[in-house]
């Protein structure tokens, strides 16, 4: 593996860039779209940085969904695996889906 010392030097500096242009972005449009549109009071740059935190706890989560597609593709191995008298139990088993969804790799068509 090769020398990489200069990224602990680079990193800190790349965060910060990052952080710093986040919340420039989020100050300027709420500062630009919230009190026309809302009537809001204008925000300061660590309001802003602030928010960027509180969505990312909201919404954004704290990673750990890096495996959602190897769910997706055990979930389709586990139906392809099935003969079909488990598929017409499962799908008995599971009840009437809304709108017709079936599971990934179902490839059957017809609502469930």
């Amino acid at each position: 593996m090769k020398n990489k010392k200069w990224l602990w030097f680079v990193a800190p500096f790349a965060m910060a860039a990052f952080v710093w242009a986040g919340g420039e972005i989020v100050q300027h449009l709420w500062n630009w779209l919230a009190p026309a549109l809302f009537g809001a009071r204008l925000i300061t740059f660590w309001q802003a940085v602030g928010l960027l935190v509180l969505c990312r706890i909201l919404f954004g989560g704290w990673g750990g969904g890096g495996n959602r597609g190897q769910r997706r593709e055990h979930k389709r191995w586990h139906w392809q695996r099935m003969s079909p008298e488990e598929h017409a139990r499962f799908k008995d088993w599971r009840g009437p889906r809304p709108g017709g969804a079936g599971i990934a790799g179902e490839g059957s068509g017809e609502p469930a």
